[in-house]
C-alpha cells in the first residue's frame, strides 16, 4: 500500500490533486483490514483523479478496487459541497396500497441496491424511524395542501412541524430537503404557496438547520410553457418567479418533475418513442441558442433552466423530483418502455443536460406498484419494484 500512498503524493505534488488547506495539511492514505480511507477537497476532478489513481494501482498490483462499494463522507464542508458528493438516483416511496413492505424491508431494500436516497409524501413516523442511521438522503414532504395552508398562515406552526419532524430525527436521518407541496395547482398556490416556504425555512434557520436543509417545493413540469425549443421556456404563472427568487435568495433548489411518458403520450404524432426513451436515432436542435438534444427529459430539464433565468434565479440548481414510465395499464405502458426509460434515465442524469452539464439528483417514480392510487391504470404501474419487493425489470443503481 506504500505504493498506493506515494501515487497519491506525487498526484498531489503535481498539483493533480487540490490542497486539503492553506497550511500545507498533506493528502494522507490509511489502511484498515482490507479497505483504504483518504481525505481528499470534496471536488468532481479530485474524485476522478483519485479514482483514475486507485484503478491504475488495482491494474499493476492485482489489488482491485470495487467502485460501487465506495462511498464518500464529508467533513465540516459546505452545503455546495455537499452537491458534490450528493447520491444522483434516488427514488419516491409512494405508500398508497394496502399490500406493501413494512417500512423496514423497504429501507434494507434500497440499501441492497444501492438506492442511496429516498423522497416520502408525508413524515411517516414509522418510515422516518425505519431510516435512523441508514445514510438514506431523505426529501420529506409536509403533505397535502391543507398542510400547506396551515404552515403558510401560522409561523408557530411551522416551528412546532419543523421540531416534530425534523429535529426530531436530525442527525439520524439524514434530511436533504423539506418539500412544501407537491404539484399545488396554482388556484391554491398563488396565495399560501410562498409564505409556507418562508415559514418553514425560517423555522429550520431557527433550529439552526438551516444550512444543512433548504426548503423548497415540488412543482408539476406545466409550470413551464413555451418549453419548445427549450431555450424559450418561461414560468407560465408569476407566483412561481416570486417562488425562484426565494429559493435562490435561501440557496434552495426547485423541485420539478419530468415526465417525458405524458409528453409523449399526449402528442405521439411529433415525439418518436425511441427520442422519449432515451434511445439512440433522433435530434433536435433548438434553434434559439443551437444547442442539440438526443432526449426529450433533457430537452424539458433544460426549459425549466430557461424559465429559472428569465425569473431572475439563473443560479438555483433543479432537482427531478418525480420521473418514471408505467409499466402497464396505458398507451405505450410497456415492461420494456418502461426499463429503457429508468435505465436511460439512470445512466443519463450523471452528465447533465447541454445546457447545464453535470450531475442532476433525480428521483424515480416510484418504489412500487402502488394498487390504491386513483386515476387511470398507469398510475398503479409506475412501480420499479411488486409489492413483494422483485424487480418488475431489471434497473442498475450504480453507487
Amino acid at each position: 500500500m506504500e505504493i498506493l500512498h506515494l501515487m497519491i503524493e506525487k498526484a498531489s505534488s503535481e498539483g493533480l490533486l487540490t490542497p486539503l488547506a492553506a497550511s500545507g495539511l498533506r493528502h494522507h492514505t490509511s489502511i484498515y483490514a482490507d479497505g483504504v480511507v483518504t481525505f481528499l477537497r470534496p471536488s468532481v476532478l479530485d474524485f476522478k483523479v483519485f479514482s483514475a489513481i486507485i484503478q491504475d494501482f488495482g491494474a499493476a498490483s492485482g489489488l482491485c478496487t470495487n467502485m460501487d462499494k465506495c462511498s464518500a463522507n464529508l467533513i465540516r464542508c459546505s452545503s455546495a459541497d455537499e452537491e458534490v458528493v450528493a447520491p444522483v438516483h434516488g427514488v419516491c416511496y409512494g405508500m398508497v396500497g394496502d399490500n406493501l413492505p413494512s417500512r423496514g424491508d423497504v429501507v434494507r431494500l434500497c440499501k441492497s441496491r444501492n438506492i442511496l436516497a429516498m423522497r416520502i409524501y408525508n413524515p411517516d413516523q414509522e418510515a422516518l424511524t425505519a431510516l435512523r442511521g441508514s445514510s438514506i438522503a431523505v426529501v420529506l414532504d409536509v403533505g397535502g395542501v391543507d398542510e400547506v395552508r396551515r404552515l403558510a398562515a401560522d409561523a408557530s406552526y411551522a416551528a412546532s412541524w419543523v421540531r416534530s419532524n425534523v429535529q426530531a430525527y436530525h442527525p439520524d436521518v439524514f434530511i436533504r430537503y423539506v418539500v412544501v407541496g407537491n404539484e399545488i395547482p396554482p388556484a391554491d398556490a398563488r396565495p399560501i404557496l410562498l409564505p409556507a416556504i418562508r415559514n418553514v425555512n425560517d423555522a429550520l434557520s431557527a433550529a439552526g438547520l438551516g444550512s444543512a436543509i433548504k426548503a423548497s417545493t415540488s412543482a408539476r413540469f406545466d409550470v413551464v410553457t413555451n418549453s419548445f425549443p427549450p431555450s424559450s421556456g418561461v414560468f407560465a404563472e408569476p407566483y412561481m418567479a416570486d417562488v425562484a427568487r426565494l429559493l435562490a435568495s435561501i440557496g434552495a433548489p426547485l423541485l420539478v418533475n419530468v415526465y417525458p411518458y405524458f409528453a409523449y403520450r399526449d402528442n405521439p404524432r411529433d415525439i418518436q418513442l425511441n427520442y422519449a426513451t432515451f434511445q439512440p436515432g433522433t435530434t433536435v436542435r433548438d434553434a434559439g441558442n443551437g444547442l442539440v438534444y438526443t432526449n426529450l427529459f433533457d430537452a424539458m430539464v433544460d426549459a425549466a433552466y430557461a424559465a429559472l433565468e428569465k425569473a431572475g434565479a439563473p443560479g438555483v440548481r433543479l432537482v427531478v423530483s418525480e420521473s418514471g414510465w408505467p409499466s402497464a395499464g396505458g398507451f405505450a405502458a410497456t415492461v420494456e418502455n418502461a426499463r429503457r426509460y429508468n435505465q436511460g434515465l439512470i445512466d443519463n442524469v450523471r452528465d447533465g443536460t447541454p445546457r447545464r452539464p453535470g450531475p442532476i439528483e433525480t428521483y424515480l417514480f416510484a418504489m412500487f406498484n402502488e394498487n390504491r392510487k386513483p386515476g387511470d391504470g398507469t398510475e398503479r404501474n409506475f412501480g420499479l419494484f411488486y409489492p413483494d419487493m422483485q424487480p418488475v425489470y431489471p434497473v442498475t443503481f450504480p453507487n
